[in-house]
């Protein structure tokens, strides 16, 4: 009986085998369970590199055949191995050469740069770019010519860290109006000359520089004794200046115009205004209460109730508080030398009332040895430097060193006692003489 061919597929040893017609090839071994496939891996000829393949034809294995066929198969490994040596040396100088560009970019753009060590020289390098802090943009030249220029020219500005807000601490106080202050400054120059007074002596036909120097002293005896504002002592004179500077008065009739004054400014500036009577009583009834009313109304008639001035106290007060640090010695010294002021006729009127307040201080810090004399925070709050200080400075200290000794000794006692410091006890500061 004729054998009936029956396919059959079979894996033995992992390897496809298909059983065909005839019994002389039934009993054939599969090539893979000998061990005469050569294996070919990541070779050409369309393989896949890993699985074995099968030799082309029916060429029976000989032993030179064999060895052949394996020189062949180290041979193309070995070129395989070589090519992929030469990519990975390519790759490599790409990445190197690319890795340098790079880090010629960060250094331009101010990074910096880690390389991490964990990594072989022939391997890419993996770069970690941290942002580096910020710098500010170095001077071109055209800016830097420019501040030397205004340095050599002295119109330079000076740090703004040297000059001290003294405003700060009052922003949440409504009274000091923190942002209209400066601009309220700049008014108050721009409007002190027009209420400053000429020199008058020279009208004034009964009185002269020594008169007035006495109706001052008792004033300010009268001031201390009602214990009044500091704004009425200085409006007061400034209304005494201004009304003798447009009415020839009488000698006899000048201790009226001093009381009648001081009532005007009590009622501008006071809360509690002194009574007409007080200052009747005060000046031991020299006059009566209808002559003090009479020249009251003709005072505010010749001023033309223009009462809104800018006396010296308004300065004193910026300018106090701008001598940082303040204490009440130095707040006293400065009044005690700015009250000396308003009691010389010279200084009134050869000065504005902005510079009387600054000389005062720039005084009262050379006497209590305070440095640096004047201090750039001084500078840009009065605006003077202190060059243009020095004069009536010079004269405020003198009157200082004459007022032990001087007939009119009112502002020397008052500064003297100790509830204003003794600042009047201090040494002057006879540097400024010299």
């Amino acid at each position: 009986m004729a054998a009936r061919a029956v396919p059959q597929e079979q894996f033995r040893g992992g390897v496809q085998q298909k059983n065909v017609q005839g019994g002389e090839r039934r009993n054939r071994t599969a090539l893979g369970d000998i061990g005469n496939v050569v294996t070919v891996r990541g070779g050409g000829g369309g393989g896949v590199a890993g699985i074995a393949k099968p030799l082309p034809g029916n060429r029976p294995l000989t032993r030179s055949f064999c060895a052949q066929l394996l020189a062949n198969a180290q041979a193309n490994a070995d070129k395989i191995k070589k090519q992929g040596e030469q990519l990975v040396d390519v790759n490599n100088v790409a990445g190197v050469r690319k890795a340098a560009v790079h880090k010629k970019v960060l250094e331009k753009k101010k990074t910096q740069v880690v390389v991490n060590p964990e990594k072989t020289p022939t391997a890419y390098v993996k770069v970690d770019q941290k942002q580096a802090s910020r710098k500010k943009k170095s001077a071109s030249l055209t800016s830097f010519l420019t501040a030397r220029s205004k340095e050599a020219c002295g119109l330079a500005r000076k740090p703004e860290e040297l000059v001290v807000n003294i405003d700060e601490g009052s922003v949440e106080d409504e009274l000091a109006v923190v942002e209209y202050v400066e601009d309220i400054y700049k008014f108050y120059r721009l409007a002190e000359d027009e209420s400053r007074v000429n020199d008058y002596m020279g009208k004034q036909p009964d009185i002269n520089e020594k008169m007035r120097s006495i109706l001052m002293d008792w004033l300010i005896e009268v001031h201390h004794k009602f214990e009044l504002r500091q704004e009425t002592l200085y409006l007061t004179v400034n209304i005494i200046d201004r009304f003798l500077s447009v009415k020839a008065v009488p000698r006899k009739e000048l201790q009226l115009v001093g009381i009648a004054s001081m009532l005007i400014a009590c009622k501008y500036e006071e809360i509690w205004a002194p009574e007409v009577n007080d200052f009747v009583q005060i000046s031991d009834k020299a006059y009566v209460r209808e002559q003090v009313l009479a020249m009251e109304k003709a005072i505010l008639g010749k001023l033309e109730w223009y009462l809104t001035v800018p006396t010296p106290y308004m300065f004193l007060a910026r300018y106090v508080k701008a001598s940082v640090p303040v204490d009440l010695e130095m707040e006293k010294m400065v009044y005690f030398f700015a009250e000396l002021g308003i009691m010389n006729y010279p200084i009134t009127i050869k000065y504005p009332p902005s510079i009387l307040a600054a000389a005062s201080v720039y005084a009262a810090r050379t006497t209590l040895s305070n440095g640096p004399t004047w201090t750039e925070t001084l500078k840009h709050y009065t605006g003077y430097l202190e060059d243009q200080l020095r004069e009536c400075a010079r004269l405020l200290v003198s009157f200082h060193v004459a007022a032990p000794e001087h007939k009119l000794k009112a502002v020397y006692k008052k500064y003297s006692k100790p509830e204003a410091g003794s600042v009047a006890l201090r040494p002057p500061a006879k540097s400024l003489l010299n």
